[in-house]
Protein backbone atom coordinates (compact mmCIF):
# COMPACT_ATOMS: atom_id res chain seq x y z
CA UNK A 1 0.00 0.00 0.00
CA UNK A 2 1.16 3.40 -0.96
CA UNK A 3 0.93 6.08 1.71
CA UNK A 4 -0.58 9.59 1.37
CA UNK A 5 0.28 12.32 3.66
CA UNK A 6 -2.64 14.01 5.82
CA UNK A 7 -1.78 16.87 7.65
CA UNK A 8 -3.96 17.62 11.10
CA UNK A 9 -5.19 20.20 12.54
CA UNK A 10 -2.47 20.08 15.09
CA UNK A 11 0.29 20.72 12.82
CA UNK A 12 1.19 16.88 12.69
CA UNK A 13 0.93 14.78 9.34
CA UNK A 14 -0.25 11.29 9.33
CA UNK A 15 0.14 9.05 6.87
CA UNK A 16 -3.00 7.09 5.21
CA UNK A 17 -2.74 3.87 3.18
CA UNK A 18 -4.58 3.58 -0.22
CA UNK A 19 -4.85 1.82 -3.11
CA UNK A 20 -1.86 -0.47 -4.64
CA UNK A 21 1.38 0.21 -6.40
CA UNK A 22 1.91 -2.36 -8.57
CA UNK A 23 5.19 -3.70 -10.76
CA UNK A 24 4.61 -5.18 -14.19
CA UNK A 25 7.02 -6.98 -15.92
CA UNK A 26 7.57 -8.64 -19.34
CA UNK A 27 9.50 -10.37 -21.51
CA UNK A 28 12.78 -11.48 -19.30
CA UNK A 29 13.71 -14.30 -21.85
CA UNK A 30 16.33 -15.46 -19.15
CA UNK A 31 17.78 -11.97 -17.73
CA UNK A 32 16.99 -8.32 -16.35
CA UNK A 33 18.61 -6.39 -15.30
CA UNK A 34 20.94 -6.10 -12.36
CA UNK A 35 19.62 -3.59 -10.48
CA UNK A 36 16.01 -4.14 -10.88
CA UNK A 37 14.85 -5.70 -7.99
CA UNK A 38 16.07 -3.18 -5.83
CA UNK A 39 13.90 -1.01 -7.90
CA UNK A 40 11.00 -3.19 -7.42
CA UNK A 41 11.26 -3.23 -3.59
CA UNK A 42 8.47 -0.59 -3.35
CA UNK A 43 6.22 -2.60 -5.17
CA UNK A 44 3.14 -4.35 -3.30
CA UNK A 45 2.62 -7.02 -5.56
CA UNK A 46 4.76 -7.71 -9.58
CA UNK A 47 2.96 -9.20 -11.86
CA UNK A 48 4.86 -11.18 -14.84
CA UNK A 49 3.45 -10.95 -17.79
CA UNK A 50 5.31 -13.76 -19.68
CA UNK A 51 8.18 -14.99 -21.43
CA UNK A 52 9.98 -15.39 -18.01
CA UNK A 53 11.83 -18.38 -19.85
CA UNK A 54 14.23 -20.05 -16.78
CA UNK A 55 11.62 -19.71 -13.49
CA UNK A 56 15.68 -19.27 -11.97
CA UNK A 57 15.03 -16.07 -12.98
CA UNK A 58 11.60 -15.09 -10.63
CA UNK A 59 13.98 -16.11 -7.48
CA UNK A 60 15.16 -12.51 -6.75
CA UNK A 61 11.52 -11.12 -7.08
CA UNK A 62 10.12 -13.87 -4.48
CA UNK A 63 13.40 -12.75 -2.25
CA UNK A 64 11.31 -9.32 -2.21
CA UNK A 65 8.44 -11.13 -0.30
CA UNK A 66 6.05 -9.28 -2.14
CA UNK A 67 2.93 -11.86 -4.10
CA UNK A 68 4.30 -12.50 -7.85
CA UNK A 69 1.69 -13.24 -10.48
CA UNK A 70 2.98 -14.85 -13.61
CA UNK A 71 1.84 -16.00 -17.00
CA UNK A 72 3.03 -18.28 -19.14
CA UNK A 73 4.83 -16.39 -22.47
CA UNK A 74 5.00 -18.34 -25.64
CA UNK A 75 8.61 -18.98 -24.86
CA UNK A 76 7.73 -20.21 -21.21
CA UNK A 77 8.02 -24.52 -20.86
CA UNK A 78 6.06 -24.26 -17.25
CA UNK A 79 2.96 -25.44 -16.99
CA UNK A 80 2.19 -24.41 -13.21
CA UNK A 81 2.02 -20.52 -14.96
CA UNK A 82 -1.32 -20.13 -16.23
CA UNK A 83 -2.21 -18.37 -20.30
CA UNK A 84 -4.06 -15.64 -18.48
CA UNK A 85 -5.28 -14.42 -15.28
CA UNK A 86 -7.75 -12.37 -14.15
CA UNK A 87 -7.53 -10.80 -11.00
CA UNK A 88 -9.26 -7.70 -8.86
CA UNK A 89 -7.52 -5.18 -7.36
CA UNK A 90 -8.49 -2.38 -5.23
CA UNK A 91 -12.01 -3.02 -7.14
CA UNK A 92 -10.22 -2.95 -10.58
CA UNK A 93 -11.04 -6.01 -12.73
CA UNK A 94 -7.18 -6.93 -14.80
CA UNK A 95 -6.61 -9.29 -17.08
CA UNK A 96 -3.53 -10.62 -17.84
CA UNK A 97 -2.07 -12.53 -21.19
CA UNK A 98 1.13 -12.82 -22.61
CA UNK A 99 -0.18 -12.45 -26.36
CA UNK A 100 -2.21 -9.51 -26.75
CA UNK A 101 -6.09 -11.23 -28.30
CA UNK A 102 -8.19 -9.88 -31.00
CA UNK A 103 -10.40 -8.53 -28.37
CA UNK A 104 -10.52 -7.69 -24.30
CA UNK A 105 -12.90 -10.49 -22.08
CA UNK A 106 -16.24 -9.23 -21.25
CA UNK A 107 -16.11 -7.50 -17.75
CA UNK A 108 -12.28 -6.76 -17.14
CA UNK A 109 -11.29 -2.53 -17.01
CA UNK A 110 -7.39 -2.86 -18.08
CA UNK A 111 -5.65 -6.09 -20.26
CA UNK A 112 -2.21 -6.32 -19.94
CA UNK A 113 -0.03 -8.09 -21.84
CA UNK A 114 3.20 -8.53 -22.75
CA UNK A 115 4.81 -10.32 -26.28
CA UNK A 116 4.88 -7.20 -28.77
CA UNK A 117 8.37 -6.08 -26.51
CA UNK A 118 6.48 -1.98 -26.85
CA UNK A 119 5.40 -0.69 -24.57
CA UNK A 120 1.33 0.32 -24.85
CA UNK A 121 -1.32 2.50 -23.02
CA UNK A 122 -4.28 2.53 -25.07
CA UNK A 123 -8.13 3.05 -24.76
CA UNK A 124 -10.27 0.08 -27.45
CA UNK A 125 -13.74 -0.52 -26.44
CA UNK A 126 -13.59 1.12 -22.81
CA UNK A 127 -11.01 -1.20 -21.36
CA UNK A 128 -7.15 0.15 -21.09
CA UNK A 129 -4.78 -1.74 -22.56
CA UNK A 130 -1.33 -1.97 -20.99
CA UNK A 131 2.27 -3.46 -22.13
CA UNK A 132 5.20 -2.44 -20.13
CA UNK A 133 7.91 -3.29 -22.32
CA UNK A 134 10.48 -5.55 -22.36
CA UNK A 135 13.46 -6.11 -19.85
CA UNK A 136 15.62 -7.79 -22.18
CA UNK A 137 14.48 -7.18 -25.96
CA UNK A 138 12.85 -3.82 -26.55
CA UNK A 139 11.51 -2.91 -29.99
CA UNK A 140 11.86 0.75 -28.97
CA UNK A 141 14.07 2.76 -27.13
CA UNK A 142 15.35 1.60 -23.87
CA UNK A 143 13.95 -1.98 -22.22
CA UNK A 144 11.57 -1.14 -19.32
CA UNK A 145 9.21 -1.91 -17.01
CA UNK A 146 5.70 -0.32 -15.70
CA UNK A 147 4.32 0.71 -12.29
CA UNK A 148 0.47 0.94 -12.01
CA UNK A 149 -1.46 2.23 -9.22
CA UNK A 150 -5.06 1.28 -8.52
CA UNK A 151 -7.13 3.46 -5.94
CA UNK A 152 -10.62 3.80 -5.30
CA UNK A 153 -12.00 2.02 -8.22
CA UNK A 154 -10.03 3.17 -10.13
CA UNK A 155 -6.37 2.60 -12.38
CA UNK A 156 -4.96 5.90 -10.73
CA UNK A 157 -1.57 5.92 -12.99
CA UNK A 158 0.86 3.49 -15.42
CA UNK A 159 4.03 5.29 -15.61
CA UNK A 160 6.63 2.98 -17.88
CA UNK A 161 9.68 3.41 -16.80
CA UNK A 162 13.18 2.83 -19.18
CA UNK A 163 16.15 1.48 -17.47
Amino acid sequence: MFGMQKPLSNGQRVVQFRGMRIAVISDTHDRYPPSLPERLRAADEVWHLGDVCAPVVLEAFLGLGKPLLVVRGNCDENDAWPASLTVEREAVRFFLIHIPPARAPSGCDALLHGHTHAARDEMIGGVRWLNPGSLTRPREGRASFAWLTVADGKLTSWQVVRV
